[in-house]
């Protein structure tokens, strides 16, 4: 199991969570929304880091910003899995083409 597995798999176990005992669970007892919120601000806050350059401080956002993207995703019931499976689909297929599947 990656690291990213036993992250989304202890995400998941947050849903039963008293939200005054784990911070993952406050979240997601707000709902998909608010989750929504926080990946986006830190999605800003990679992009911030990754034009100024701060290859240190990116790394810090890029890890809190993959930690709320699994919470918005298991806000919303899609799971690490889907995800992989999603990307494993596309694999070996140009990025052109496939955007060009959904366009269509």
């Amino acid at each position: 199991m990656t690291t990213l597995e036993k992250l989304a798999a202890t995400i998941e176990a947050r849903k039963s969570a008293d939200p005054s005992s784990s911070w993952t669970a406050k979240l997601l007892s707000k709902g998909p929304e608010k989750c929504a919120e926080k990946f986006g601000e830190e999605a800003v806050e990679a992009i911030i880091e990754a034009v100024k350059g701060d290859r240190n401080a990116l790394t810090a956002e890029a890890a809190d910003t993959l930690y709320h993207l699994l919470v918005m995703l298991t806000a919303c019931d899609v799971s690490l899995a889907d995800v992989i499976a999603e990307l494993e689909r596309r694999e070996g297929v140009s990025g052109i083409d496939e955007k060009a599947t959904r366009q269509a």
